[in-house]
């Protein structure tokens, strides 16, 4: 039994991470997963005060309460995480508050476990997590890679054909995945998990699709069929599909992202998903 907690799209708030870490330092799972969005905004200059002033130091008391129970955390970030704060993600890790795992894959009681937070275009200008998806088509109302900004340089050949799809092949290789668990920041394409609240929009009289999830991430899913994959993004899809979680093939699909005040946690074993719950604290 390993008992996981899973977060994402805190977006910074303090409210949320004073919740998180109550219910944390009140049922310490075995480990916890987050999400991405997980810091207060890209461009903004608060991640420094953030870090200094409520995660390090929430980390530290977390740790020093729960000694040996502090929970194994993995973590990635999301595309309004500005990608200049990896640095101090990274500083984070070698100091063992948590565990990088974007384009990794880690071992956990049996299971591989793979972390991925780009996503498709979107029509926000923060490009560090934006990769375009099967191939180098935009979506109505939304903003190329190669139109926005950034806050790290990346190579201008990387930005024009770097795709979702083949950054999820090249990251599996040939691996086993009937026992792997992925933590995605976008949900896959026509699920429950990436309803947009676009119904009626048109941008030059092009419907907008209210789906906006990735097409690569649930072609993977379809073929590799892993048993759980963890998703974020679009906080709006539980409130307008109703569900929080879905079902591709075998595949037990998984979003915490929320559009509340609450703090949405999602609850499950790895060797029984079928049973997850999701709570709002």
């Amino acid at each position: 039994m390993t008992n996981c907690l899973f977060v994402t799209d805190l977006h910074g708030r303090r409210e949320r991470y004073r919740k998180l870490f109550e219910f944390l330092a009140q049922k310490p799972p075995d480990v916890l997963f987050m999400g991405g969005d997980l810091f207060p905004s890209g461009f903004g200059n608060m991640n420094e005060e953030f870090i200094e002033g409520l995660l390090t130091p929430g980390l530290s008391e977390l740790r020093n309460k729960l000694g040996d129970r502090y929970p194994r955390i993995l973590m990635i970030l999301g595309n309004d995480d500005g990608r200049a704060v990896e640095g101090d993600v990274k500083k984070l890790e070698e100091q063992g508050f948590w565990e990088y795992i974007h384009n990794r894959k880690v071992s956990l009681a049996g299971f591989a476990v793979y972390g991925y937070s780009y996503v498709p275009p979107t029509p926000f200008m923060l490009k560090d997590w934006e990769r375009y998806d099967v191939s180098r088509y935009v979506d109505p109302g939304c903003i190329s890679p190669e139109k926005g900004l950034r806050t790290v340089p990346v190579a201008d050949n990387n930005i024009r054909y770097s795709t979702i799809a083949i950054d999820l092949k090249n990251l599996v290789i040939d691996n086993n995945t009937d026992k792997s668990v992925f933590l995605f920041h976008t949900p896959p394409h026509k699920t429950n998990l990436d309803r947009a609240a676009l119904d009626g929009r048109t941008i030059d009289y092009v419907p907008l699709d209210v789906h906006v999830g990735s097409i690569a991430v649930r072609r993977f899913i379809e073929k590799y069929q892993p048993p759980v994959t963890m998703h974020g993004h679009i906080h709006e899809s539980a409130r307008i599909t109703g569900s929080w979680q879905d079902k591709i093939g075998r595949t037990f699909c998984f979003s915490a992202a929320h559009d509340g005040p609450e703090l949405a946690v999602v609850q499950f074993d790895l060797e029984k998903p079928e049973d997850a719950k999701r709570v709002l604290l």
